[in-house]
């Protein structure tokens, strides 16, 4: 790690063990330009290639290793970090060895960090709506293979509840599972409901007996400067949040 990262990237605060680090980009300190300015991390967003092999190079000066990017695909694939070479169709990635950075992208939806209170495991989770519904928590935590009580979770930003309006499809994908879930929408007109992404993930966690849980409550669409939306923009960059183990 050769550098500082910008003031207003967010180091997560959270009794995790000193050893286990972990940080969530914004939009500043990078060389995209435009919609994508200026920290864009996405490959398949339409932004320079170019820029965006700056941006992620700016990144991994920070890291102890490259980060194991994921193809996400609003799914529930959790894979072995450590065995990657390339990367592949999932959404949550784990590991147990040091150096090893886990990472996800995000541009509304919410990323996910987890640690164990020794800090021997960690991942990174992609929690749209769909992977949340479909039991992207519940696979990376089975994945973990630790009993979710002695796990600690970190909610980074994603889209808050007075800017996700949905319908439904998606009220219905989450209470016809669990009714307590009816609590995270609000009635907003005809068919229309307000979704909260951060109440969702704590419920779920929660349900597996993972209850210390912390961050949660920034929303990426209601701060253009510092975060990217793709809800907001429809052209837009990706953060990202990444943890990783000190060797």
């Amino acid at each position: 790690m050769t550098s500082q990262p910008p003031d207003d990237w967010i180091v997560p605060v959270w009794p995790a063990p000193a050893h286990v680090r972990a940080l969530i980009t914004t939009r500043s300190g990078g060389t995209s330009t435009g919609s994508y300015s200026s920290m864009n991390l996405g490959e398949s967003v339409g932004d320079n290639p170019a820029s965006v092999h700056v941006n992620r190079r700016l990144l991994k000066a920070l890291l102890p290793a490259e980060p194991k990017w994921l193809r996400q695909m609003h799914g529930i694939q959790v894979v072995n970090a450590e065995t990657l070479t390339h990367p592949v169709e999932a959404d949550a990635s784990i590991a147990i060895r040091p150096g090893c950075v886990c990472v996800v992208m995000v541009a509304d939806c919410l990323p996910i960090l987890i640690t164990d209170r020794t800090g021997s495991r960690i991942a990174a989770a992609h929690a749209g709506w769909r992977g949340l519904a479909a039991g992207i928590i519940e696979n990376t935590v089975q994945a973990l293979a630790t009993p979710a009580r002695n796990l600690l979770a970190y909610l980074g930003p994603a889209i808050g509840p007075s800017k996700f309006e949905v319908g439904d499809d998606v009220r219905n994908a989450f209470v016809s599972l669990d009714s307590a879930a009816g609590v995270a929408f609000q009635a907003h007109g005809a068919g229309k409901w307000r979704a909260d992404l951060f109440q969702l993930a704590r419920q779920r966690l929660a349900k597996l007996g993972l209850t210390d849980v912390y961050g949660g409550g920034q929303c990426t669409y209601s701060d253009p400067v510092r975060f990217f939306s793709h809800r907001r923009d429809k052209v837009s960059g990706r953060m990202a949040a990444v943890i990783w183990i000190e060797g």
